[in-house]
């Protein structure tokens, strides 16, 4: 299995989120926050580029991620940042899905 380098991006995306919330705006909880998701979203890539691939890390952090930022998204009515990272999440869960859907259930492996 090639590295998956979309999921390297996405990772890396959320980490560089986080990190300008905090030279912006001084959030530490958005430092953190950003951090901690990029990093599990890094070590989902990580596991999606092993033979067989192991999605399911990627696609639940993304689920959760496209849950939480597009319920911010909604309640500010702001695209940046949550509205972005909602989309780029939505668009990971559906690349996860397409790509990866014969290894998502025990037993479908080929």
């Amino acid at each position: 299995m090639p590295t998956d380098l979309i999921g390297f991006l996405y990772a890396a995306t959320v980490a560089a989120g986080g990190i300008v919330g905090y030279v912006k705006a001084g959030s530490i909880p958005s430092l953190g926050a950003g951090l901690a998701f990029g990093a599990i979203l890094g070590v989902g890539a990580h596991f999606n580029s092993q033979e067989p691939p192991r999605p399911l890390l990627q696609l639940g952090t993304a689920v959760t991620l496209a849950g939480i930022m597009g319920a911010r998204w909604q309640r500010s009515g702001k695209l940046m940042p949550a509205g972005m990272i909602c989309m780029i999440s939505v668009a990971a869960i559906l690349r996860n899905l397409v790509t990866y859907n014969r290894y998502l259930l025990p037993g479908r492996q080929q």
